[in-house]
C-alpha cells in the first residue's frame, strides 16, 4: 500500500501552493470509500499512486498530475454521465478556496480530470500521463484484471446482464482498436502486451455469455 496521504501533502509542495486542511484529504477518503464503489476506490488511487513515482520524470508538472489522479474519480455514480466534469468542479473549488492556484494551472488539472473520460486520445503531456496511469489495471496480472472486471460488474449491478454485455463490449472493443493503447514507452513496455491480452480474453468471455 502507498501512503496516500504523503503523495498528497508532496503534490501541493509541487505545486508550491498552500497546503489545504485535513478536511479536504479527510472528504476525498470519504468519497472514494462510498458503499456503491467497488472498483472507483482508495485501491484504484492506490494503484495509480504506485506508478507515480516511476512515471515521475516523465511528467512536467508531477503536482498537476497528482492533483489529478486524487481528484479524477471523486464524483463517481454509475447513472450519470458527467463524473469527469463534476469531479473537476470539484477539485477547482478546492483549490480555489484554499490553495490560491493560478488560474491556468487550474485549467490544466480540469483537461486532465476530463481527459480520463477516455473518448478522445490525450493531448502531449502529462495528460497523456495521467492516461497511462489510470488505465494501467488493463495491463494487470490476470487475477487482479479479472477482479477488476468483476467489481465494475458490481458498480453496473442494476444494469441487465444482455445491456452490460452490450455496453461492456464496445468499450473493450474501443480500447483494443487504439493503437498504441499507452503513450509513453515506459508503459508500452510494461503493460501493453498484457493489456491486449486482457481485453481480448474479457472480450472473449462476454461474447460467449
Amino acid at each position: 500500500m502507498t501512503n496516500l496521504r504523503a503523495f498528497w501533502d508532496r503534490c501541493f509542495e509541487d505545486l508550491e501552493v498552500s497546503q489545504p486542511p485535513p478536511c479536504a484529504f479527510d472528504e476525498l477518503r470519504a468519497r472514494y470509500s462510498e458503499p456503491h464503489r467497488a472498483y472507483h476506490t482508495l485501491q484504484h488511487l492506490d494503484e495509480c499512486f504506485a506508478l507515480f513515482e516511476t512515471a515521475r520524470p516523465l511528467m512536467k508538472e508531477p503536482g498537476v498530475v497528482a492533483v489529478t489522479l486524487f481528484y479524477h474519480d471523486a464524483i463517481y455514480d454509475t447513472h450519470r454521465s458527467d463524473n469527469e466534469e463534476k469531479s473537476a468542479d470539484l477539485a477547482e473549488a478546492m483549490l480555489d478556496e484554499y490553495c490560491a492556484l493560478s488560474h491556468e494551472t487550474s485549467a490544466q488539472i480540469r483537461d486532465a480530470i476530463l481527459a480520463t473520460k477516455h473518448n478522445v486520445r490525450p493531448t502531449p503531456g502529462d495528460c497523456e500521463a495521467v492516461v497511462d496511469i489510470d488505465l494501467s489495471i488493463l495491463g494487470a496480472l490476470p487475477a487482479r484484471f479479472d477482479e477488476y472486471e468483476t467489481q465494475v460488474r458490481r458498480e453496473y449491478a442494476w444494469v441487465s446482464d444482455d445491456d452490460f454485455r452490450t455496453g461492456r463490449t464496445k468499450i473493450l472493443r474501443e480500447f483494443v482498436a487504439r493503437q498504441p493503447l499507452y503513450r509513453a514507452d515506459l508503459f508500452k513496455v510494461q503493460f501493453e502486451a498484457r493489456a491486449r491480452d486482457n481485453l481480448m480474453r474479457s472480450l472473449r468471455a462476454l461474447e460467449a455469455r
